[in-house]
């Protein structure tokens, strides 16, 4: 499986200077006007993972295969782009296939880049797109409940989806986002969002984009931006999308070396990463041997047998047991033999829950 990230917000606000950074290149255009983003882009990114450096000086394999992030540069919404305004409903229809959103935020103040409403307002913004996707999800759950309302009579199962969906759609039009719904564990609302896949029940990530000097200190922008996202649990990181943009192409001591400079260890880009893997609950295990070091994705929680399934089905339909050691275990012992005589290696079960740093090796008989 792999995480797959929206990056959306108002036009000229960063997100394609942003998508630029994504993929090295300059596939996305990025100029100064409205909609210049008219098809959404999309780029697979590698999943910065050090432990995989790791894992390669001790076993020396071939390669070394990443996990990988899908990002979708969407282009800019507009007020009223829940009823059309902007192309808003095709630009909508492309944020339902994502896994989470990244809501690029303008925290910068530059006079010679147009802002649609003429200043820098985040929360203004914020609240423009908020409320365009609340109420494209409005739209979605009243077709749904229409249906359901013809498909219930006598079927207990889809009645209670009919409730569930009531109590939602009064939940929405009070302007707050499925993803804060009190019942949103249940597993009528899990059955209901996977459905009608509603964006507002996804993770969200502010990123909140400022300029080269908004980096040393946060602005009153940036500190409006992190107060409402944790009021609204969601994640929240500073960047600035040009420097994301110039650190694209730089080798990695460089960019080391250049983050090194402005007193950060991790890219703004890695931490979206990063926050989008938390949010979404996913974790990695790794898999090591002569021919390929390679990290999976799988969610916290699953068992081993599960988690097989993302190599190949085969894995969990014949699984037999994992050995398995501990990362820090297998780093200490430099690999597997090590690991084994020092009785670090162990075997597990179908009950096995996969732990985060995992080297795992399983055996299958189909």
């Amino acid at each position: 499986m792999a995480l797959s990230i929206g990056i959306v917000g108002l036009p000229n606000v960063g997100k394609s200077t942003l998508f630029n950074a994504l993929t090295k290149d300059q596939s996305a255009a990025a100029a100064n006007y409205p909609f210049c983003t008219i098809e959404p882009n999309k780029a697979i990114v590698a999943v910065p993972d050090k432990r995989l450096d790791q894992l390669s000086d001790i076993v020396n394999p071939q390669r070394i295969q990443k996990a990988i992030v899908e990002f979708t540069d969407i282009a800019g919404l507009v007020k009223g782009a829940s009823k059309g305004e902007g192309l808003g409903n095709k630009f909508l229809s492309h944020i339902k296939e994502t896994s989470a959103i990244v809501h690029v935020v303008r925290c910068f103040e530059d006079d010679t880049i147009i802002h649609v409403d003429a200043n820098v307002a985040p929360l203004r913004d914020m609240e423009v797109i908020n409320t365009e996707l609340i109420l494209a999800d409005i739209q979605t759950l009243e077709n749904r409940i229409s249906r359901l309302e013809k498909q219930a009579k006598g079927d207990k199962k889809l009645q209670s989806m009919l409730d569930t969906a009531v109590k939602l759609l009064a939940h929405l039009d009070t302007g707050v986002p499925a993803i804060l719904f009190e019942e949103r564990e249940s597993e009528t609302f899990l059955e209901l969002t996977r459905e009608t896949r509603l964006i507002t029940s996804k993770p969200v990530i502010y990123a909140a984009n400022v300029d080269e000097g908004g980096l040393v200190e946060d602005n009153e922008h940036v500190k409006a931006v992190y107060k409402f996202a944790a009021e609204h649990n969601a994640e929240a990181v500073k960047i600035c999308a040009k420097i994301e943009e110039e650190m694209a192409g730089m080798s990695d001591v460089e960019r080391d070396e250049f983050l090194q400079s402005l007193g950060g260890s991790e890219s703004g880009l890695d931490q979206i990463i990063h926050r989008g893997y938390h949010a979404l609950g996913l974790i990695s295990y790794f898999t090591a041997g002569v021919k390929e070091v390679r990290a999976w994705t799988i969610e916290r929680g699953w068992k081993a047998p599960k988690a097989a399934a993302v190599i190949h089905d085969d894995f969990e339909r014949g699984f037999i047991r994992a050995e398995v050691v501990g990362f820090d275990d297998f780093i200490g012992a430099k690999g597997e033999a090590g690991a084994r005589t020092a009785g670090k290696l162990r075997t597990e079960g179908k009950e096995y829950v996969v732990s985060n740093g995992d080297v795992m090796h399983f055996l299958f008989n189909v």
